[in-house]
């Protein structure tokens, strides 16, 4: 086994921002709430929904960058729209968020964590990547190969976010274990919600697709034994890659058989891209209630839609 080692000093290992103007942490707290509502959004870079009509134009030399900054920034705007909106989903209290790239060529230099955050308001945390510089990817399956590339010199990154309008703390950094795609990193993050005399742990995960199910399973390994240092309730969620019947059903066995449930039924699509649908990410929890839950479509911001859940506290 190896683990994903990004060549990242450990202060840009965890990159931290606050709503209020004056720098400080959200005062906010939920003594007296009784739910919160958390979704979780690959949204690939905020570069739009057509990751394979995109790829094949990009092949062709049909499909430049002469306008992404302005496309990406517009979808950032649509994003946080729907996030506030209470009309695809409810106004969500924490986003975790997967391929939030920062400062990349591909999405015109755009922030996505943080200008997502600024726009909604609330506290963010950035986990970068660590990409490797000047390292071609290795040959990939022909059905992972439209997404746009990270070009190789690139002073940018990509990475996974948490957004937050209530406090985080105890916020850590998880390398996951990789076999096969190293010029792509893949992590995950976790950090606890204080709810009242209780704390609420959420781990935010981005697989890598690259992997068989077993490599897949490894990672997951990695999640549910960073999950079980903290004890109470708990939410495993992001984007699973779970491309495949085989991949949904050994993922959902797998959290089950370690004490997790999930509100969402195998086979939901929360993918989609030339006509398939895809159960891509996943919500798994224990120790709470999930009261609702569901799929925020239609939103063009990226080729995933967002899910959600309503958490219940009391």
């Amino acid at each position: 086994m190896a683990t994903a080692i990004p060549p990242l000093k450990d202060s840009e290992k965890i990159e931290v921002g606050y709503a209020r103007p004056d720098g400080e942490p959200s005062k906010a707290t939920v003594d007296d709430v009784s739910n919160i509502v958390i979704a979780s959004y690959n949204i690939r870079y905020a570069v739009g929904s057509y990751l394979i009509s995109g790829g094949l134009l990009r092949k062709f030399g049909l499909n430049g960058r002469r306008k992404r900054a302005m496309q990406v920034g517009s979808n950032l705007q649509t994003a946080a729209r729907a996030f506030t909106a209470g009309q695809l989903l409810p106004r969500v209290d924490v986003l975790a968020l997967q391929e939030a790239d920062k400062g990349t060529k591909r999405t015109g230099k755009h922030h996505v964590a943080r200008e997502l955050a600024e726009d909604l308001k609330l506290d963010w945390i950035h986990v970068p990547a660590g990409l490797p510089r000047g390292v071609k990817p290795k040959t990939r399956q022909w059905w992972l190969d439209f997404e746009e590339p990270i070009d190789l010199h690139d002073p940018g990154d990509t990475g996974i976010g948490l957004l937050s309008r209530l406090p985080l703390s105890n916020v850590t950094r998880i390398d996951l274990p990789w076999h096969e795609c190293p010029w792509r990193p893949r992590l995950a993050m976790a950090a606890t919600i204080t709810v009242g005399p209780r704390s609420l742990r959420i781990i935010n995960a981005h697989v890598d697709p690259h992997a068989a199910v077993g490599g897949q399973l490894e990672q997951l390994e990695a999640l549910v034994q960073e999950a079980d240092k903290n004890s109470g309730p708990t939410l495993i969620l992001g984007d699973f890659n779970t491309l495949s019947k085989t991949k949904v059903v050994e993922t959902r066995n797998f959290f089950e058989k370690h004490g997790y449930s999930t509100p969402f039924p195998s086979g939901t699509a929360t993918w989609r891209g030339m006509g398939i649908r895809l159960h891509a990410d996943w919500i798994f929890y224990r120790d709470l209630t999930i009261s609702k839950w569901g799929v925020a479509r239609p939103l063009s911001v990226s080729d995933h839609w967002p899910i959600w859940a309503e958490v219940e506290l009391s």
